[in-house]
C-alpha cells in the first residue's frame, strides 16, 4: 500500500477505542502473511493468579519469519486501571503463554499483543519477547536456560486519548512493504524508543529557540517588564527553559485526569487534553493565552491551596490540584500580576505546515503529537513514549546554554557542521551519562553503603542479591498465588536461598539503613543520579515489604503497614535522603522536575497526595568546586 493508505490505516486502528476488526486488518497488512488460527481462552485457560485482572484472551493467528514464531493475541483486562498499574503482570502472563504454561505448545518466541481495558478507550499495542541466556551444565555442555524473568515488553500507548504520530513514524515503513514480511528483528526495531527520543529532542530544541526569541521581543517592547526583569536578574534563556518545563510537567500529569475535573466529579475524571482545551477557550475566554490563561494557571491555580473547596477554581469553572513545590513559583519572583506578558498565541498553536506534512508547529501542536507516560522505563518494560527519564537526556543538552553563551550556541547550530553542538556542550561542561552507567553506579554505590553500614551482620553477597536480583524475585512473587509456596519454589541456587534467610533476619536494620541514607550529587545535571538512587532505595525497601520480611517486626503493625507504599517511600527518600548541586540554575529546575514526576506517578488517589515537597534547600544552584 502507499504511504497515504498506510497512514490512514494506522490512524483508524490506533486513534480510537479498540476495534477488533481494525486491529485484525492492521495485523494482516503489517505482517503480510499470518496463519489464521483464532481461539478464545477463558475460564480454566486463565491461571488462578491472573483471574483478578484478565477476563479472557484471544489468539488471532500465528506468524513465522523463518526463524521465529510470533503469535497475535488480544488480552482483555478486568479494570481500566490495569492498563497502567499491572504492567509486569501483563508481561508475565504473556511470557507464561509463550512458554506453554497454559496448555499450549512452548515453541513461541514472541507475541504481538493488544492489551485492552474494559472501556476499550485506552489500550496498548505491545511486542512481548522471550529472552534466553546460555548457562553451562555440570558436564560443560552449553544449554539454553530461561532467564528468571524471561520476557521483555515494548509498547505503544494508543486509544481515544492518544495520537498516532509515534506509531506512524515507527510502523509505517513495515506497513508500506507489501512484498516482504518483516523479521522479528525488524519488528523489534520498530518498537525502538531511541529514534523517537532523538526526534522529540530536535523539536524541543526548536521550541526553546523560538520561545527565547519571542520573550526577547516582549521585553524590548515593554519597558516596565524590562525594568522588572533587570531588577530581579531574570533572563530569557532560563525563563524559556522554565516555561517549557512547566508545560511539559502538565502534559505528564493531565494523563492522570487531574485537570479540568467538573465541580462535582471525582479526581481522575478530568480531560487528558486539558491544555489544548484551554487554548480552544473551552474553560475560559481570553485575549492572550499566556497572560490570561497560563500565568493564572501556574501562579494561582496550581500554587494556592484550595482544598477547602475540593480544588475548585472559578476562573476555569473546574477543579485544579494544588501542587506547590517551587516549579510554579514565578522565576525570580517577576511581577506577573501587574504586568502584561503578551507572548503571541501562535507560539503555542498555529496552522503552519511542517516539513513532515503536519499542521501546526507551536508548543501545544508539537507536544500533542507525542505520547507521554508518567511511568519511568524498567529493565524489562519499555514504552515507545516520552517519559521523565528520556526527558532528562534531552534536557541535559540544554544545560550548557546560558545568557552569556547563547549567541555562541546559535552560531554552533547555524554552522550545520556535524558535531558542533557536541563541541559546544563539552566546552561548557555538559556531558550525558547513559542510563546503563547511571544504573550501574547507583547499584554499586548502594551495595557498598549497605555493606559498610551492616558489615558485622550481613555479608556483601546477600546485599548484592538484594540489589541485583531483588526485582526479579519480586516479579516471581507477584505472579504467585501463595507467597510461602513461591519462596519455597524459587528457582535460585541454595546460596541465594541462604541470602534470603539472612535478609529476613536483618530486615529491620536494612530498612533503617535505607531510610537514613544521605546522597548528594555535586553536579546534578538533569537529576539522573538522585532519581536512580531513589529508585534503587525504594526497590530494596519494597522487596522487604513484598517478601514479608518486615512482617511482625514493628509494634504497631497496622499503622506501619499503611506507610509501606511506593509513594510514601519515594516521598520519604526525596524529603530526607537526596541532595544535589549544579552551577546552572536550569539544571536545578530540571532535577526538581524529575523528582516531582517520579513521586506523583505512583499514586492514583490525589487525596492521598500531599503538596509537592519544596526542594529549594535540597537541590540548589552552586559551585561545588568552591
Amino acid at each position: 500500500m502507499n504511504k497515504q493508505q498506510a497512514q490512514q490505516m494506522i490512524r483508524e486502528t490506533f486513534e480510537g477505542p479498540f476495534d477488533r476488526r481494525c486491529f485484525t486488518g492492521f495485523i494482516k497488512n503489517f505482517l503480510n502473511k499470518i496463519t489464521e488460527d483464532s481461539f478464545i481462552y477463558q475460564g480454566q485457560y486463565i491461571p488462578d493468579s491472573y483471574k483478578g485482572f484478565i477476563t479472557k484472551y484471544i489468539r488471532l493467528g500465528k506468524f513465522n519469519d523463518g526463524e521465529n514464531r510470533i503469535d497475535i493475541l488480544i488480552v482483555y483486562l478486568t479494570q481500566d486501571t490495569s492498563i497502567e498499574r499491572a504492567r509486569s503482570r501483563q508481561r508475565n502472563f504473556v511470557a507464561g503463554y509463550l512458554q506453554g504454561k497454559y496448555g499450549s505448545t512452548n515453541n513461541k518466541n514472541a507475541a504481538l499483543v493488544a492489551f485492552v481495558s474494559p472501556g476499550k478507550r485506552d489500550w496498548r499495542f505491545s511486542l512481548v519477547k522471550l529472552d534466553y541466556m546460555f548457562k553451562p551444565r555440570e558436564d560443560g555442555i552449553p544449554k539454553a536456560v530461561e532467564e528468571f524473568t524471561p520476557a521483555r515488553r515494548w509498547s505503544f500507548l494508543v486509544g481515544a486519548n492518544e495520537g498516532s504520530h509515534t506509531a506512524q513514524s515507527r510502523l509505517l515503513s513495515i506497513l508500506e512493504n507489501d512484498e516482504q514480511a518483516p523479521t522479528l528483528q525488524e519488528i523489534e526495531k520498530a518498537f525502538d524508543i531511541e529514534t523517537v527520543t532523538k526526534e522529540f529532542f530536535l523539536k524541543y530544541r526548536e521550541l526553546f529557540l523560538r520561545t527565547k526569541e519571542e520573550l526577547d521581543k516582549v521585553i524590548e517592547d515593554d519597558s516596565r517588564i524590562k525594568a522588572d526583569f533587570e531588577a530581579k536578574s531574570v533572563d530569557t534563556v532560563n525563563f524559556a527553559k522554565k516555561l517549557l518545563g512547566q508545560i511539559i510537567f502538565l502534559y505528564f500529569l493531565q494523563k492522570k485526569g487531574w485537570f479540568g475535573v467538573d465541580r462535582d466529579d471525582d479526581w481522575g475524571s478530568g480531560s487528558k487534553h486539558f491544555l489544548r482545551e484551554l487554548f480552544e477557550k473551552r474553560h475560559s475566554d481570553y485575549r492572550n493565552f499566556y497572560n490570561d490563561i497560563l500565568e493564572p494557571l501556574f501562579y494561582e491555580a496550581l500554587r494556592i491551596d484550595r482544598s477547602h473547596d475540593d480544588g475548585y477554581y472559578s476562573r476555569f469553572n473546574c477543579k485544579i490540584p494544588f501542587l506547590n513545590g517551587g516549579l510554579f513559583d514565578p522565576i525570580g519572583n517577576y511581577d506577573w500580576v501587574h504586568t502584561d506578558m503578551i507572548i503571541p498565541d501562535k507560539l503555542f498553536s498555529n496552522a503552519n505546515k511542517t516539513k513532515e506534512g503536519d499542521t501546526g508547529d507551536g508548543i501545544l501542536d508539537i507536544f500533542d503529537r507525542y505520547n507521554f507516560t508518567v511511568k519511568e522505563d524498567e529493565p524489562m518494560e519499555r514504552e515507545v513514549a516520552i517519559d521523565p527519564e528520556l526527558l532528562g537526556k534531552a534536557y541535559e543538552k540544554f544545560n550548557a546554554i546560558r545568557p552569556d553563551n547563547y549567541a555562541e550556541f546559535k552560531k554552533a547550530l547555524k554552522s550545520g557542521r556535524k558535531g558542533e553542538e557536541n563541541k559546544f556542550n563539552k566546552k561548557f561542561g555538559v556531558y550525558y551519562t547513559p542510563r546503563e552507567i547511571v544504573h550501574y553506579m547507583c547499584q554499586q554505590s548502594l551495595i557498598n553503603y549497605l555493606a559498610t553500614e551492616l558489615e558485622s551482620k550481613v555479608e556483601k553477597e546477600a546485599i548484592e542479591f538484594l540489589i541485583l536480583e531483588g526485582a526479579k524475585y519480586i516479579e516471581h512473587l507477584r505472579t504467585a498465588k501463595d507467597k510461602k509456596e513461591a519462596n519455597e519454589n524459587y528457582r535460585g541456587d541454595y546460596k541465594e536461598k541462604e541470602h534470603f534467610v539472612v535478609l529476613k533476619k536483618h530486615a529491620s536494620e536494612i530498612d533503617t539503613s535505607l531510610s537514613e541514607i544521605r546522597v548528594c550529587d555535586p553536579a546534578v545535571g538533569s537529576g539522573a543520579f538522585p532519581v536512580g538512587m531513589m529508585t534503587e532505595i525504594v526497590k530494596c525497601r519494597m522487596f522487604l515489604v513484598e517478601t514479608g520480611c518486615l512482617e511482625n517486626i514493628y509494634t504497631d503493625s497496622c499503622q506501619e503497614e499503611a506507610k509501606r507504599t511506593t509513594y510514601n517511600y519515594k516521598r520519604d527518600c526525596i524529603e530526607h535522603s537526596l541532595y544535589g548541586v549544579d552551577i546552572d540554575p536550569g539544571a536545578v529546575e530540571i532535577a526538581k522536575l524529575r523528582l516531582w514526576l517520579s513521586l506523583v506517578v505512583d499514586e492514583e488517589d490525589i487525596k492521598s497526595i500531599k503538596p509537592l515537597p519544596n526542594l529549594d534547600y535540597r537541590v540548589m544552584q552552586g559551585n561545588s568546586l568552591i
